[in-house]
């Protein structure tokens, strides 16, 4: 039998290059004749570039760049002829602000992660949108790569307050011959009901009461620069990197379809029997462009059935059809929360065991 191994990472417990071996190790205890094809992936987010390094080859040049409080943080450009690809949670991650000081936290570290890829060469950089614990509008990005402002870009959305005016032409003509793609699978625009602030502001720590006044800010660095860029799809993505890059004539990939292309996913969907998939928490939210639901739409067009493992499966079946899953099968269900989280590799290769019964012939 022939199996696609396809996760993304359990967040804060393995990285989907892990997930997948995992899966692998399991799958190969309970039916060792099967060929099992390893393709991890990643939306955007954490983990882009391990996964494209993974698939790719290239060059991995490790570099160090401005962290969300202006400490010294490791992050890594991959670089594969004139093309490059960063990850912006390597400088501005959830991750690294555990969710606390957003109002102050930078994107600068991003547009440091830019400016060493152009420096090594890159003509094509493709920046990876997600797991953002920022809320600046891209500003610091837009600084680190020379814009200049009547307000400081680099202290976060509150070092915006009062903004009117912002010259976006040494970052563009930094960029002269250089074109910039971000990788990211949110919509929203950059204010709003539906924008940055309100929709993903309480996740990265910022209060209910100072919502109001932050999406203000954020209207204020639109009127500054380009109100129309603003309400553009995904200008509302990691926090308003998707505004700063699209002020910078970046064009926009969903960054799954980034991914899948580059491991070359449909084809080997096609060579496949069986689909597995997986994620930290399998629940409806899986829809929005998350790496479950892309892998299903792939193996759906590819005339395969897809099955998620994940750490907990939120999910009724009826549900689980609509996100073109099969079956889902829950980690957490299987060993409980403490041995899931104390041994997630482990845990991982016996709920694969448990499902190769059930699906391998």
């Amino acid at each position: 039998m022939q199996v696609l191994i396809a996760p993304d990472k359990f967040a804060g417990t393995l990285t989907a290059v892990e997930a997948a071996r995992a899966i692998a190790e399991g799958w190969a205890r309970q039916a060792p004749d099967d060929h099992l094809d390893l393709a991890p992936m990643a939306d955007g987010g954490p983990g882009f570039v391990d996964v494209l390094h993974e698939a790719l080859g290239g060059e991995l040049s490790a570099v160090t760049v401005a962290g969300p409080h202006h400490e010294r943080v490791p992050g890594a450009v991959l670089l594969r002829g004139e093309q490059a690809w960063v990850e912006s949670a390597q400088a501005c991650g959830l991750a690294l602000t555990g969710g606390e000081r957003a109002e102050t936290a930078t994107t600068w570290g991003v547009g440091e992660l830019v400016v060493q890829a152009i420096e090594a060469g890159a003509t094509d950089v493709v920046v990876g949108l997600g797991g953002s614990g920022t809320n600046d509008g891209g500003a610091g990005l837009l600084g680190a790569l020379g814009a200049t402002a009547d307000r400081p870009l680099d202290e976060g959305v509150t070092g915006l307050e009062g903004v009117t005016r912002v010259d976006l032409a040494p970052a563009r003509a930094r960029l002269d011959g250089v074109t910039l793609t971000c990788a990211s699978d949110v919509d929203s625009p950059l204010t709003g009901l539906f924008g940055a602030t309100k929709t993903y502001g309480p996740q990265k720590g910022l209060s209910e009461e100072r919502l109001p006044v932050l999406d203000g800010v954020l209207e204020q660095l639109a009127a500054a620069t380009d109100r129309r860029t603003s309400l553009e799809k995904g200008a509302g993505a990691a926090g308003g990197l998707g505004f700063a890059l699209l002020l910078l004539g970046a064009g926009r990939r969903p960054g799954f379809d980034v991914v899948a292309d580059a491991v070359g996913l449909a084809d080997r969907a096609r060579a496949a029997d069986l689909v597995l998939t997986g994620e930290g928490a399998f629940d409806f939210s899986s829809r929005s462009g998350k790496v479950p639901y892309g892998v299903a739409t792939v193996a759906a067009e590819a005339l395969r059935p897809c099955v998620a493992l994940a750490g907990h499966v939120l999910v009724g079946s009826r549900e689980m059809r609509a996100l073109g899953i099969e079956s889902a099968y829950s980690l957490v269900d299987l060993v409980g929360e403490e041995r899931a989280l104390g041994d997630p590799a482990g845990s991982l290769a016996q709920l694969a065991a448990r499902v190769a019964r059930t699906w391998s012939w």
